[in-house]
This record gives C-alpha cells, structure tokens and sequence, in this order.
C-alpha cells in the first residue's frame, strides 16, 4: 500500500488516559514523524499533534485505537 503524509490531532479531556496515549504512540512509532503536546493547565483539556506518514490502514489503526478510548477524541487528514 502507498504510504501518505497526514496530521492526526487527539484531545484529552481526561489526563488520566496519558499513559494509555503514550503506550499506544509508542506502538506506532514507525509512522509518526512529529509530536507536539499542548497541555492546557487552566483547562480540561490536552492538546497532542502528530505529522504522520504511512498507509492508510496504519494511521487508521492508531487512530482507531486512541480514539476507543474514554475521554479522548482523535481525527485524522491525509493528503490525497
């Protein structure tokens, strides 16, 4: 499958699943090719951007993984 340059964004309403993020961003490492986390500390919410590159499937898979779970919401674009 081809591989294809992307950006997910995950927003974490609950800080408690930050180790179960970090388990799951390790897991796919392969893919990510930058990270940046914006904790906001006057809010309910964490912000983590990656810039990704792999096939569809895989970025797939990491998203549909973080965003099962509680407290977090995750999107993704690729470029076409």
């Amino acid at each position: 499958m081809e591989k294809r340059i992307g950006t997910i964004t995950i927003l974490i309403k609950d800080r408690m699943r930050s180790a179960d993020i970090n388990r799951i961003l390790s897991e796919h490492a392969q893919i990510i090719l930058c990270r940046q986390g914006l904790p906001f500390h006057d809010r309910e919410v964490a912000v983590i951007a990656l810039i990704v590159e792999g096939t569809v499937n895989e970025v797939n898979a990491l998203t549909g993984t973080v965003g099962r779970l509680e407290g977090v919401s995750c999107k993704a674009v690729l470029a076409a």
